[in-house]
């Protein structure tokens, strides 16, 4: 785990570590209001990408930042190597992080990477994101990860 989501494990594991000061209480709370919210905040997706590594399924997160990260490429050189390789890592069959979608989407990206453009990615994507909201948001916010750091940095406030 990179050393961005260090203090995560040492908070959710051990507790030997207290979040972020910038970490509020009103933040995580938001994470729980939808999964967008917790996209949309500056330490959501660092937690909750903590939280699926610990669930081994963390490729999904990595594949939809991986995209975030690909769509900015403004390069067509630049873009046609990066499609290449997130397809080998996260599309290709057997790849070492392959993600679960369906053969229609796949045999799309196969096609549209021959001429890559900036969207050639996004319904894997929308299909990546559906999977991490309705599968993997609901038992983050049941984990024992996300009720101990909420505990946490209530605790924090309150002392």
């Amino acid at each position: 785990m990179n050393r961005r989501n260090c203090w995560i494990c040492k908070v959710c594991r051990d507790g030997t570590e207290r979040p972020p000061s910038n970490l509020t209480v009103e933040e995580v709370l938001q994470w729980a209001q939808s999964f967008e919210k917790l996209m949309a905040t500056k330490d959501g997706p660092a937690v909750y990408a903590a939280y699926l590594k610990m669930e081994h399924s963390d490729e999904n997160m990595q594949f939809w930042m991986a995209c975030e990260t690909y769509k900015k490429i403004a390069s067509r050189r630049s873009r046609v190597s990066r499609a290449k390789k997130l397809y080998e890592i996260y599309i290709q069959p057997e790849s070492p992080r392959e993600i679960n979608i369906d053969s229609s989407t796949r045999e799309a990206i196969i096609r549209n990477i021959q001429e890559p453009t900036q969207s050639c990615f996004e319904e894997a994507q929308k299909v990546v994101y559906m999977h991490m909201e309705r599968d993997s948001y609901p038992r983050f916010l049941k984990s024992e990860m996300y009720q101990k750091l909420l505990k946490t940095i209530q605790s924090n406030n309150n002392s």
